[in-house]
């Protein structure tokens, strides 16, 4: 059986467990027919409560601990959570490999180069070994003060990604990368800077439907959509997933100017206020590494030591001499194609995703200033004033209260017509009158 979905739990729990489906719909950003389905599921599950009001509406009243007994009810739950703990171990293991193998690389290389040369220096003249094997012992200090930076103590901390936003959010120097995860980012970067942009534009366009009270024009929502073009810009057809995702109707004026409204997330368990949200929706720009300058310099230093020390090695390393002299030079000679397609690739992955990066902000910087323009009409355009507030005509907020309700699974029916005895007499009352 498929496990309830995570994100209309954390908003049940978010919104203090009395929701409506359109209460999770603009908390979520998620389908209101998927909502009203997971609502029912999870109240079964967990023998949550229907609230009917006299109008019909229904809001859900989830018990505290809900989660945990979806929990034991679910392993899909329990594995999941577990999965991410490891996955963040195994991810963050990935990351500082690549660091670990640069560092190896190097000191690998230039160890077999050190062989090499002694043993080719051996052959000519004996009296160079003593000289020679100074400078082989005086070759290991430097790599072990470079390799213990200042921040050893917590370079193999694996929550890699709670820093990672802490960094975004912050410049502080306590949030900068250690040397192995600055490989990485140097290489690779720091992965998406839009994390789940999809439900934040869904969140978006919820929450301004909700601050106009279930009633909107189109061009109110289209700052927050990309999918508009010459062709269905006239005609407001580009709302329609929205209207589609949130059941929503059109409403013609005598005008002939259309506005949209949504029933179902005019539903509230309980009066909110309105929710700052902003004007457009903005992408952020894909960042090549969040290293430091110094960092990068680092990274850039290595990647250029390792190729020149492959190079070197290749110059020097034949199968005759690898035969000769035999254990480590044996294997590094094996393991030199390789070794050498890596010096290659650490730095030639970096500038073609640089080239590759400015190209796509350059999409990103369109999609931005088009959205950005169809907000700033809606300050600058006195007929779409009017036509908001047509709109407004529209707008309604039904609130669910203990002192509307018909029904409620809390209680026996019997008690509950008991309870509302009064108010059934009074409503015989004003039928027989009418």
């Amino acid at each position: 059986m498929k496990s309830p979905n995570s994100a209309i739990m954390q908003s049940i729990e978010e919104l203090n467990y009395r929701v409506t489906i359109g209460d999770v719909a603009t908390k979520s950003g998620l389908d209101v027919k998927f909502v009203q389905q997971e609502l029912l599921n999870i109240a079964a599950e967990t023998n949550g409560n229907l609230q009917v009001a006299e109008t019909g509406d229904i809001a859900y009243l989830f018990a505290p601990n809900f989660r945990s007994i979806l929990r034991n009810k679910y392993w899909q739950l329990r594995w999941q959570k577990w999965l991410q703990k490891a996955w963040r171990i195994i991810f963050y293991l990935i990351r500082i490999s690549f660091g670990i193998l640069l560092v190896s690389s190097i000191i690998l290389m230039l160890i077999a180069i050190v062989i090499i040369v002694l043993a080719i220096n051996s052959k000519s003249d004996d009296d160079n070994n003593n000289s020679n094997s100074g400078r082989q012992r005086g070759g290991f200090f430097f790599l072990p003060r470079f390799w213990f930076t200042p921040d050893i103590f917590w370079i193999f901390t694996p929550n890699y990604q709670q820093r990672r936003y802490q960094r975004q959010q912050s410049n502080s120097s306590e949030n900068e990368l250690n040397f192995l995860e600055s490989i990485y980012s140097f290489l690779f970067g720091d992965g998406n800077p839009n994390p789940n942009f999809e439900e934040k534009r869904w969140q978006g366009i919820t929450t301004i439907i909700e601050n106009n009270n279930g009633a909107i024009i189109a061009e109110q929502l289209a700052p927050y959509l990309d999918n508009i073009d010459i062709y269905n810009e006239r005609d407001e057809g580009y709302i329609l997933p929205v209207l589609i995702r949130f059941n929503g109707y059109p409403q013609v004026s005598e005008k002939g100017e259309i506005i949209y409204y949504f029933p179902e997330l005019q539903v509230k368990a309980e009066k909110r206020e309105k929710i700052a949200v902003s004007s457009y929706l903005k992408e952020n720009l894909w960042q090549f590494s969040l290293a430091t300058s110094t960092q990068k310099i680092w990274a850039i230093a290595l990647g250029a030591v390792n190729i020149v020390l492959a190079l070197v090695l290749g110059s020097l390393l034949t199968p005759e001499i690898a035969q000769e002299i035999g254990g480590l030079i044996l294997f590094v000679d094996f393991l030199y194609p390789l070794l050498l397609t890596y010096g290659i690739s650490y730095l030639t992955i970096p500038l073609i995703r640089y080239f590759w990066l400015q190209k796509r902000n350059n999409q990103v910087n369109k999609r931005n200033y088009q959205r950005e323009e169809r907000a700033n009409l809606l300050t600058s355009n006195q007929e779409l004033e009017l036509k908001i507030n047509y709109a407004q005509e529209f707008a309604n907020q039904t609130i669910i209260t203990q002192e509307n309700l018909a029904y409620s699974t809390e209680k026996d029916l019997l008690d509950q017509e008991l309870e509302q005895r009064d108010k059934i007499d009074e409503q015989w009352r004003k039928r027989l009158d009418n």
